[in-house]
């Protein structure tokens, strides 16, 4: 993907994505460079979380914050929205809402991290387990799949539609329903390998697959928008409405991570490592599954609880000194796992895992540089696991997440592991949905779309100075995994 400068090109047709996040709606729209034309956004109220596990938001409010978000970018624009083309909807992974036939809400939306069905999905997990092995995948706590069977429990016969979040908005956009992609409806139960929705599994909670919604590929048409989603949004009628992916993937296919051998870290709170794959990854712990890309490849990937969180206690304001003074130093002096929480889920799967220290630092800015290390060492242990489940990493990883606008983190990171580390422009969820849109409307495919659309950014190379005493670190790091019995040697 070229870094060279660019400019939007006047009148030219452009696409829209759109990012339903837990506290906002984002719009981007974008020309068929890549060129930002003009984006917006618009608050959605915060969901209610309990303590007994329940996670809701109004799903009522998606569409007025879509309709406001689109309308403030379509009237930035030079044509007023008539060179939009197409649109596509990505959203978070797991939220779902009951409806009835009209598509209007029953109730609030159940959200991705809600847990009220845990026992439910235990079940799915238990008469589905010959299916979620061949996946690669399993069941958790806070899968959508369990949470629609209590939607049926609770709702009865009104119940007419379990939708996810872009099936929602595109039914207001369309005026009529549409089918969903296989990414939104992976953890609700749908078998990307085989194509089908686990009907054993659902046949087992005597639920109706008629409740689910069709299931095609992201990137396909779902419809046009309609009249009066033109009218309240200033899209043209007629513009074709493409299916999404969860925000996740939307956000590793805004990095240009599109083709087999291709992967992306994504440094937030926690550490995400996705990529692409040709074949279907299958790790018996489970801390990788895949999700399936577009054009039939995989997405593995997995989440760490290792990332940015260790930094949740220090003033954002005093990061850049120490990113500085951090830089200045060198590599530590000791060795730190910067885990602040119980338990580890990737690239290493223990319910023991806590956060230590090998030694004691010198003074702040040794253990803030430790800590840079810690997830450093972290992201290579995480490569190296794909390359053992037979994944190749090809080439300079691409990174992303707002750990990566560090620049001595990055700088560490292509040192720890031995390659260098393309940071990202626009990373984001929406940008990644216009990717979507622009499949085939604007590019003839996924990869097409990326390599005229994604802005490469900076290429971080490893330093060479250092290489020898991170490898050294690294080594105590992961011997100390071992000791504790949290990784074995296989």
């Amino acid at each position: 993907m070229s870094s060279a400068s660019r400019h939007p090109t006047p009148h030219a047709p452009a696409v829209i994505g759109i990012d339903v996040a837990t506290a906002s709606v984002r719009v981007v729209c974008v020309d068929g460079r890549g060129c930002v034309l003009a984006e917006a956004r618009a608050e959605l109220p915060p969901p209610v979380r309990t303590v007994a596990g329940t996670s809701e938001q109004d799903a009522r409010s998606w569409w007025p914050a879509v309709r406001t978000a689109l309308r403030r970018t379509t009237g930035a624009l030079p044509r007023g929205g008539r060179e939009v083309t197409a649109v596509a909807v990505s959203a978070t992974s797991g939220t779902i809402v009951p409806t009835g036939a009209d598509g209007v809400p029953l109730g609030p939306a159940l959200m991705y991290d809600d847990r009220r069905a845990a026992d439910l999905n235990a079940e799915a997990q238990r008469v589905g387990g010959a299916r979620w092995d061949a996946l690669g995948l399993s069941v958790g706590p806070t899968a959508a799949l369990g949470r629609a069977v209590w939607c049926l429990r609770t709702y009865g016969r009104g119940l007419r539609h379990v939708l996810h979040t872009p099936d929602l908005v595109g039914r207001a956009l369309t005026g009529r329903p549409v089918a969903t992609d296989w990414s939104h409806a992976l953890k609700s139960g749908y078998d990307a390998r085989a194509a089908e929705w686990a009907h054993e599994v659902f046949d087992a909670f005597d639920f109706p697959l008629a409740l689910l919604p069709a299931v095609r590929a992201p990137a396909t048409e779902a419809g046009v928008v309609g009249r009066e989603a033109a009218e309240a949004t200033g899209l043209p009628e007629g513009c074709s409405v493409r299916l999404g992916m969860t925000d996740g993937c939307a956000g590793q296919i805004a990095t240009g991570a599109v083709e087999p051998g291709r992967f992306v870290g994504v440094l937030g709170t926690t550490y995400v490592l996705k990529g692409v794959s040709a074949e279907l990854v299958h790790d018996a712990t489970g801390a990788v599954y895949s999700h399936r890309h577009p054009d039939g490849w995989w997405l593995p990937g997995g989440a760490s609880n290792t990332g940015g969180e260790w930094l949740a206690d220090v003033d954002p304001a005093r990061l850049p000194a120490l990113d500085a003074a951090a830089a200045a130093r060198g590599p530590a002096s000791y060795v730190r796992y910067p885990l602040r929480r119980d338990g580890e889920r990737f690239p290493f799967v223990s319910g023991a895992a806590r956060g230590f220290e090998l030694g004691r630092p010198r003074d702040e800015a040794d253990a803030h540089r430790a800590a840079l290390e810690g997830v450093a060492f972290v992201e290579r242990l995480a490569l190296e696991r794909v390359e053992r489940l037979g994944v190749p990493v090809l080439g300079p990883l691409h990174a992303a997440g707002g750990g990566s606008r560090s620049a001595v983190w990055t700088a560490i990171r292509a040192t720890v592991l031995d390659r260098p580390v393309r940071v990202v422009d626009r990373a984001e969820t929406a940008f990644g949905a216009a990717l979507l849109a622009a499949t085939g409307t604007l590019h003839e495919d996924l990869a097409a779309g990326a390599a005229a659309m994604v802005r490469g950014g900076a290429l971080v190379d490893p330093v060479p100075g250092e290489r020898s005493a991170l490898d050294d670190a690294h080594g105590r790091f992961v011997a100390a995994l071992r000791e504790r019995g949290w990784i074995s040697d296989g």
